[in-house]
Formats: structure tokens, sequence, C-alpha cells
């Protein structure tokens, strides 16, 4: 990850960065509330997070490139629940009070601290190879839809389906472990609209009038999220004439796609003019966001990220993390969309009126917010 130093906020934000955007969705606490004492926003997320050990203790103790892997991932293990606890006990403990952000930094930072990089590795290779078998079988599909609203309609359902290779969620990673993801299934099995947040008729009906001279994607996980679901949608972006910067993690973090894997993989997607299935990619970028965790705070990019956003006039942000439990309401200079899926431990927080319009749905819910900005 790039110095804090050297770190900059993200130039699409609405300025003031620091009155107009705060990173985090969902309120852990308020200024009324006692800072000596969890709040049930703290415990509950604490919890979600304390599911995840076990998870993260078995890709930890199957990782060969470390030695001694077992006994340093019960080291991890003991840690990180030690720290929760302290969480508990003192909210302003480790750097607190908590939130989303910090609770992924401190689990990240134990394991690399423990020698753990990048736990993941093995089923993001795996997941990657079989994508990239399957991408020019996607493309094809898609576009042999030769309505415009019809074919943007499904590229946008490949991106849910695509999502739902989420390694993060111990939910997901328990059903991953258990039966595999089907891209295909799952792009089949998507709950039907209308979705928790809805804008997808309304962007659908923009695609059709409205062009962007340059889109900037922040990308979420390996496998089929950013191969079958993000790349083709990049693809169509790119036939209609708009450059495309896709911005991914510098370090790995459960199983997101890194920067430096991002740029093996794409050439293995282009043909020997430079284009992906008769496309001129050249107008394709891969960026280094200069973020570590599946979560971001864009007020800490990456200079480069930085100067190749400038002057874009899109923003799309998909994934659970960055998307949603992060940056859904961040306020951006330019059209943006969020896009991402609800996992169902996010129902626990319909009690809270500021989300419970777009977090009291359905196991699995989709959310795609859209917001024009007038130039």
């Amino acid at each position: 990850m790039e110095p804090l130093s050297a770190m900059v906020p993200f130039p699409l934000l609405v300025e003031p960065v620091e009155l107009t955007y705060q990173p985090c969705t969902i309120p852990y606490r308020f200024p009324s509330d006692d800072p000596r004492k969890a709040t049930a926003t703290e415990l509950e997320w604490i919890e979600v997070f304390r599911r995840s050990i076990p998870s993260f203790r078995k890709r930890a103790e199957e990782e060969d490139s470390v030695a001694d892997a077992s006994e340093k991932a019960k080291k991890f293990e003991q840690r990180y629940t030690e720290i929760l606890d302290d969480l508990i006990a003192d909210p302003e403990s480790h750097g607190g009070p908590p939130d989303g952000i910090l609770l992924c930094r401190l689990r990240e930072q134990i394991l690399r601290e423990l020698g753990f990089r990048d736990i993941f590795r093995k089923v993001k290779d795996e997941e990657n190879a079989k994508a990239i078998a399957l991408f020019e079988g996607v493309v094809r599909l898609n576009d042999a839809i030769e309505d415009d609203k019809r074919r943007v309609e499904s590229l946008i359902r490949g991106i849910f389906a695509g999502n739902v290779f989420d390694l993060g969620s111990a939910q997901l990673a328990e059903m991953y472990a258990k039966d595999g993801i089907s891209f295909l299934a799952s792009c089949e099995n998507l709950l039907p609209q209308p979705w928790i947040v809805d804008d997808l008729d309304t962007f659908i009906s923009k695609w059709s009038t409205k062009s962007w001279k340059k889109a900037v994607i922040f990308v979420d996980n390996s496998g089929a999220d950013v191969i079958l679901g993000i790349l083709p949608f990049a693809r169509e972006l790119l036939r209609r004439g708009t450059q495309v910067v896709l911005a991914a993690n510098d370090l790995p973090s459960i199983n997101d796609i890194t920067y430096h894997e991002l740029v093996e993989i794409i050439p293995k997607l282009k043909d020997e003019n430079g284009q992906i299935m008769g496309v001129d990619a050249s107008g394709l970028l891969v960026a280094n966001s200069g973020n570590d965790l599946p979560v971001i705070d864009l007020s800490v990019v990456s200079p480069e990220l930085e100067y190749l956003a400038n002057d874009a006039d899109l923003v799309i942000i998909e994934g659970m993390g960055r998307g949603i439990e992060t940056n859904l309401h961040a306020q951006f200079k330019c059209d943006s969309l969020k896009i991402g899926m609800v996992p169902f431990f996010f129902s626990v927080f319909v009690k809270h009126p500021e989300v419970a319009k777009f977090l009291g749905g359905r196991l699995y819910d989709c959310v795609f917010k859209y917001t024009e900005v007038s130039t």
C-alpha cells in the first residue's frame, strides 16, 4: 500500500471532502452514545466479523508458503478474537471506536504480521482460470442480444451474478466450500425486481440517450465477479467509445482482485490485435487504487488513481464492501453507480431508520443506485 503521506482524496468526491464525505454507510455510533460503552450496532458488527474467523483460520492453515502455518493460523484466531473482545470492553481501544474499515484493517494487520500475505491465493487462481475459460461464451451470449437496452440489462445482471463470489462473507464462504458457485446459475436465480435499491430502469433509459467519455470502475472480487461480470460490461462501454479505468487493490485482501493480478489477466482476454472479442481495448486502463482492504475510504487513494480519474464523468463502485458497507452515500461531482448484493446479516440493521429503507430486504437482495449529476 502507498505510504499514507502519499495518499490523496479521490478527485471526483464532492468538496470539501472533510465535510461532505463519510466512508462508512452504517453509523456504528452517534455523538450522544457513551464512548466507554459499545453500541448495539458495534456489537452486531463485531459478531459479524467474529463469525468470519473460522473460515479465515482454515484458509491460513492451508497456506503452504508460510512455515508453521497451522500454529500461526491459531495465533491469528486468538489475537483477532482478543481484539474483538477488547473492543466490546473498551470501544476506544485498538484505534476505535470500531467501524467496518477498522475491523477489516485489524484483521488484515494480524494476518500480515504473521506472514499471511494472500490466504485466498489458491482459490483466486482457480476461479480466475475457470472464469477466463467461460469469458468468450458469456460475451457471445450478450452480443447475441440485439436490443441495446436488453443487452445492458443482461450485462448488469451479470455483474450481480459475478458478485456472489465473495468469500469475505462467512455464509458465502461456507456455500462455496460445499457446492461451489455457478455464474450462469446465479444469473438465472437473481431475485426479481423491485430490488432494495433499484434505479436500473432509470439507468437503462439513460443508456440509450447518454454517453460518458471516461468511466472509473472500482472492482471487487476475483474470478467470475471481475472477469464475467465487470469486464463484459467494461467492454460494452469501450464499444460505445468510453475510456475505462479499472481501479483495483494494491495488496491482497480476502478474494478481491489486485492490480497486479488484473494486469496479468487482461492480456489473456485480448487477441493479437489488442482487441477483446472484436472490441478495441486500447482505452482500457488498470489503476492501482492504493487500497488494501475489501472496503475503501475514498479520501485516501493513490496519486496514480487521482491522475487517471481526474477527467472521468462516470464512477462505478461495485461490491458489498466498497459500494454498500462503504460509499453508498458518497457524493460525486459526476454521474455514479453503486452496485452490489446485500447479504442476509444486513437485515439485523433494519431497526435503524437511516438504513431501513434499503437494508430491510430479502436474502441476497440487489442494490443498484444510479445518481445523475446535472452539468
